[in-house]
């Protein structure tokens, strides 16, 4: 699929303290923006953007006049009033309620020429019925680097006071898990690591569940959390890097896509890879064996970085806005499952 079909690939590649992360916020604004004549994009009418079915609930939030400009874009208007279909500037539909079927798109009514936005944050492995949606949607908003509207679920951008020190930990390795699988590659990870490395395992799937104020607390006092993604694809990394470990002040121990691309997210020493050694016993003796200095020279980056959370699903439909004047019209993915399976 041509670089036009599949959108603007948006790559971070540069670090080296406060000036790479104003170097980041720059790319980050230039890739929202894109490229415009003089390179200041021209004042935009507002733009309409109807959510068809809002992510995971039948309630979605209060949506009251120009919606986005909390999240620094002016006129940009979010929607759920399906009377708008007619009218709107774009359509936003969210997978989940596409493959369980709560929702059915409204083929016969779509207007000649409005540009449709397939929306997810999953990852391939937990996506299904993607082949019957061929042909249909021109745009798509996901964590994927070279998706229309790319959405991550965090990233680094520049600290304006001063880092937070790096508190003594009491506590090796923590992991928080709800949905255990023996099949997955991150259980086989875990079970190899176990006898090696004293791991304290939270979540459902452990029985000792944790309240959503109580994860980030928990995590704090571990010096290593285990951010072991549930399947690994293409660019995905999420809340178990940036939130769990990040967020919470521990050195992620990461299980996902290859260590280029979070070196596209954060500098190289901020993470440990699983990849980057070849047992579980080797691993396991590199991080029991890291004395104080080392270790903190893995939270060198929050001299002049912060981890900034992209959780809420409104701001992430207000990115459309962002790029919208910029995205090829007439596109359209023949291939939906074949481009996001790749």
């Amino acid at each position: 699929m041509s670089n036009a079909r599949r959108g603007t690939t948006w790559r971070l590649w540069a670090w080296g303290g406060l000036a790479g992360g104003a170097l980041l916020s720059v790319l980050w604004l230039l890739w929202l923006l894109g490229s415009a004549p003089g390179g200041v994009p021209e004042p935009q009418p507002m733009v309409t953007i109807l959510i068809w079915h809002w992510p995971f609930t039948d309630q979605p939030p209060e949506l009251l006049g120009d919606t986005c400009t909390r999240y620094g874009m002016s006129r940009c208007r979010l929607s759920t009033d399906r009377s708008l279909l007619a009218s709107a500037d774009a359509v936003v539909f969210h997978h989940r309620e596409l493959e369980t079927r709560r929702v059915r798109l409204p083929l016969a009514q779509r207007p000649r020429g409005q540009p449709w936005i397939w929306a997810s944050m999953e990852s391939p492995s937990n996506t299904h019925g993607l082949a019957r949606l061929r042909g249909i949607f021109n745009w798509v908003l996901s964590y994927r680097r070279d998706s229309d509207i790319f959405v991550p679920y965090g990233r680094l951008e520049p600290r304006s006071g001063p880092a937070p020190p790096v508190p003594v930990k009491s506590r090796m390795a923590v992991w928080v898990v709800s949905n255990f699988q023996r099949r997955q590659q991150r259980a086989r990870v875990y079970r190899q690591l176990a006898p090696h490395l004293q791991v304290d395992v939270f979540g459902r799937a452990s029985g000792r569940p944790l309240c959503a104020d109580c994860l980030l607390p928990t995590v704090a006092p571990y010096r290593f959390y285990l951010s072991l993604e549930n399947s690994q694809h293409r660019d995905y990394i999420t809340e178990k890097f940036w939130r769990n470990a990040l967020a919470a002040g521990a050195v992620p121990v990461v299980l996902g896509p290859p260590r280029a691309t979070y070196e596209a997210f954060v500098p190289p020493h901020a993470f440990v890879h699983v990849d980057d050694f070849g047992s579980a016993r080797e691993l396991a003796a590199f991080l029991n064996g890291m004395n104080e200095s080392r270790y903190r020279g893995f939270f060198a980056w929050r001299d002049s970085l912060r981890v900034r959370l992209l959780e809420d699903w409104q701001e992430r439909f207000c990115a459309i806005c962002a790029r919208y004047p910029y995205l090829p019209r007439g596109q359209v993915y023949e291939d939906l499952e074949g481009w996001f399976q790749a």
